[in-house]
C-alpha cells in the first residue's frame, strides 16, 4: 500500500456546512475531519491550485488542491480533487450514464513559473504555442508520442516552444532513474540531441547497474558521463524539482502533455497548429 493510500480515506459524498466558494481554511477543516484518518498524519494546510466548473454538470465546481501533511515528522504534499455544489462536497464525482469519473478528467492549468529557460528543450520561447511534457524515456507510450512532438517542434520552432520535465516511473522502469540524470546533464551541456536519441535506446527497463547503463548510452548516442557526475547534488535536485512539479500538476502517468496551459488528454492537439 502506498503512503498516499495509508494517509487517505475514500469518501463518496458528504453534506458539510460550508459555503459554495470554499477557502483553503475550509478545505483544511474538511480534509482533517473526513479524509485523513491516519492518526500519525496531520493536515497542516491546503493549497488551492485551480477551481474549474465540471463539464456537463455546471452546478459542481472542482477544487484542485494540494494537501500539505506532516506524517511522522516528514512533510508530504498530496494532490486531492474535491467537488463542491452548494453545501455538498464530494471527494469523487461520477456520471454513471456517461461512464465519466471527473476526478480523472480535470487537471490544473499550467502556471507561468513552469515555462522557464531551464526546461525549454526545443523551439522558440516566444513561439505562438507552448507544449509542456512530463515524460519517462522508457515509457512505451512516451517512446511513441514524445519523439513526434520533438520532431514537430524542431520543424516549426516559431510555432511551438517545448518544455520538458523528467518524470521517471521507477516502479515500472528502474533504469529511468539513471537515464533521466544523464538526460539532464546533456541538457545542461546543450546536447538536446542526446535527450531525443535516448527515446530510441533499447535497454532492459529493469537494469540498475549504473556502469552498464552509462555504457549503453555511450554506445547509442556517443555521449559520455561519469558515475560521479550522476550523483552531483545539482543533478539530483533538478530531478527532484521536476518530480515535485509533476505532483503539483497532479500528474499520474506518462506522457502527460499540456497544450497552451491546458491538459491535452489525447496528446495530439499540437497537430491542429501545423499548417
Amino acid at each position: 500500500m502506498s503512503l498516499m493510500s495509508k494517509l487517505l480515506m475514500s469518501t463518496i459524498a458528504i453534506t458539510v456546512a460550508l459555503s459554495a466558494d470554499m477557502s483553503e481554511k475550509d478545505l483544511t477543516k474538511y480534509f482533517k475531519k473526513y479524509i485523513v484518518k491516519n492518526p500519525s498524519a496531520k493536515v497542516v494546510g491546503v493549497d488551492i491550485l485551480d477551481i474549474r466548473r465540471v463539464k456537463d454538470h455546471k452546478e459542481w465546481k472542482a477544487y484542485l488542491t494540494i494537501m500539505n501533511i506532516n506524517h511522522q515528522g516528514k512533510d508530504v504534499a498530496v494532490p486531492q480533487t474535491v467537488f463542491v455544489n452548494g453545501d455538498l462536497i464530494a471527494s469523487k464525482l461520477v456520471d454513471f450514464k456517461r461512464n465519466m469519473d471527473y476526478g480523472k478528467e480535470i487537471k490544473p492549468k499550467v502556471p507561468n513559473s513552469l515555462y522557464d529557460n531551464a526546461h525549454l528543450l526545443f523551439g522558440n520561447r516566444d513561439a505562438k504555442h507552448k507544449i509542456l511534457v512530463f515524460s519517462d524515456p522508457q515509457c512505451p507510450y512516451c517512446m511513441e508520442v514524445v519523439p513526434e512532438i520533438i520532431k514537430a517542434t524542431k520543424e516549426h520552432p516559431e510555432t511551438f516552444a517545448l518544455y520538458y520535465y523528467h518524470y521517471p516511473l521507477l516502479r515500472l522502469h528502474p533504469v529511468s532513474g539513471v537515464l533521466v540524470r544523464i538526460m539532464y546533464i546533456a541538457q545542461e551541456l546543450g546536447r538536446m540531441d542526446v535527450v531525443e536519441r535516448l527515446y530510441s535506446l533499447q535497454i532492459n527497463p529493469h537494469e540498475t547497474n549504473v556502469d552498464k547503463i552509462i555504457e549503453a548510452v555511450k554506445k547509442h548516442t556517443g555521449f559520455v558521463v561519469t558515475k560521479e557526475s550522476l550523483d552531483d547534488k545539482k543533478v539530483l535536485d533538478a530531478i527532484e524539482h521536476d518530480e515535485k512539479s509533476a505532483n503539483r500538476m497532479m500528474v499520474t502517468g506518462t506522457p502527460t502533455i499540456y497544450m497552451d496551459g491546458e491538459w491535452d488528454k489525447m496528446r495530439d492537439r499540437y497537430k491542429l497548429f501545423i499548417k
